[in-house]
């Protein structure tokens, strides 16, 4: 749909580039010895927020984009430009930074500011840049083009500042509620963790008498449980296998290769696989089997060790090489109850404290980290109704936990659709002024 469509009568609709200077490829010069500029990694470019760096960077290359303050930073990469990372570049250090080179830079010239800002937001044009996006693979970028050809209805500057100041007041008000409740779910999940950490450390009774675990992060334990080596307990710990795949899940007929991604959340997730090419013959020992114990071996700092039981499966799926499957005995530990254990902070403290690597964004575990990790150890009947318990608490959670999460879904829906609706002439002017 084009934005000429939409225009209100009235309205001029113009193309972007005679209402501010478009600089989507800036190339960016370097620094001298004694400049101090602010630098703006992509992730701090969050959801109209700008959240400069405090540190100060110098002697960067060619690779990066400059701006000013006042300059709108939109990112052009999926999924960053899908979720809105968009700015106005403020309080930056000497008045200028650089950035990203996956950043458009945007200079308004002849429209209000805040007006562009908003409209950058809106779902119109979103839809223009999701339909140029050009690149092979999960990352696409919206072409310069769409910022070259992109008409936009623009009302006087006087009714682009009322519309600005009524969007301000107005998504401030859902930003706050969607802030709430997003504090509401952050409660939730602490809540989870908190009591998940304990029971996997002190059990279900709490009248049970308690010994020093003999590990300072661990603390106490029940008198009759024992701290012992995982690598005592494992049958195998196996790493997986990674051909090149199709940059698409697998069919239920097809033959799959896991991504790190099917382990991130507590459940397993097999719709995170890359389609196995049909040329390529698979290797059947790393089939995943119902009842396995999948952990990422590299990930991000946050997602490092995550660990997941497969519970349910109905495709046919191989380990890659970022996962470890772990085999237990278990007439000595029950897999739920291992993957609670490590999923809690004291596996966690483990696993993290050990992860080698010289970027944050990803981190290394291996093998003997997790072999010699120690696990706190009931009775096989105990580790059972422990992990019951746990599956019981989080399906009563989870209800709550995905109405709070739909509703700031449909919050941020009614935020989106009421700035397209305002930018767009679809609000009268004496109620946005009410």
């Amino acid at each position: 749909m084009n934005s000429a469509d939409l225009h209100p009568f009235g309205w001029k609709t113009v193309p972007l580039r005679y209402v501010c200077e478009l600089s989507p490829s800036v190339a960016f010069d370097g620094l001298g010895e004694d400049d101090d500029l602010t630098f703006l990694p992509m992730d701090r470019v969050k959801s109209g927020y700008f959240i400069p760096n405090a540190d100060k960077f110098s002697k960067y290359g060619s690779s990066y984009t400059a701006f000013e303050d006042g300059d709108i930073v939109l990112a052009k990469v999926t999924p960053c430009f899908e979720n809105g990372n968009i700015a106005i570049a403020d309080d930056l250090i000497g008045g200028k930074g650089f950035g990203s080179s996956e950043l458009f830079v945007i200079r308004p010239t002849a429209a209000e500011r805040r007006f562009l800002f908003y409209y950058f937001q809106s779902l119109i044009f979103k839809q223009d840049g999701e339909a140029s996006m050009t690149g092979a693979g999960g990352l696409k970028r919206v072409s310069p083009d769409v910022l070259r050809q992109h008409h936009l209805p623009c009302p006087s500057q006087d009714v682009q500042r009322r519309i600005a100041n009524y969007l301000d007041r107005e998504t401030a008000r859902i930003d706050g509620l969607i802030a709430e409740k997003e504090k509401m779910l952050a409660l939730l999940e602490e809540k989870r963790a908190a009591l998940i950490s304990r029971v996997v450390t002190r059990g279900l009774d709490p009248t049970a008498p308690l010994k020093p675990s003999g590990q300072e992060w661990l603390g106490d334990i029940p008198a009759h449980w024992r701290l012992e080596r995982l690598k005592f307990h494992l049958l195998g710990l196996e790493q997986g296998w990674s051909p090149q795949c199709d940059n698409y899940p697998a069919e239920p007929d097809d033959w799959g290769v896991l991504k790190v991604g099917a382990v991130n959340a507590w459940s397993f997730n097999p719709v995170e696989n890359k389609r196995l090419p049909d040329e390529v013959e698979p290797l059947l020992e790393y089939e995943i089997k119902q009842h396995d114990v999948l952990m990422s071996r590299a990930n991000t700092t946050q997602l490092l060790g995550s660990v997941v039981y497969v519970n349910e499966l109905s495709s046919k799926l191989l380990l890659c090489d970022k996962l470890y499957r772990l085999s237990s005995n278990d007439d000595q530990l029950d897999r739920e109850f291992l993957v609670a254990f490590l999923r809690a902070s004291p596996g966690r403290f483990q696993l993290e404290r050990e992860a080698s690597g010289t970027s944050g964004s990803m981190q290394n575990i291996g093998q003997d980290t997790v072999q010699n990790a120690w696990i706190a150890i009931p009775p096989l009947d105990e580790q059972k109704k422990i992990s019951g318990y746990i599956s019981d608490y989080r399906r009563q959670t989870e209800k709550m936990y995905v109405a709070l999460r739909r509703t700031v879904d449909l919050l941020t829906e009614r935020r989106a659709a009421l700035i397209t609706a305002a930018v767009t002439g679809q609000i009268p002017l004496e109620e946005m002024s009410a």
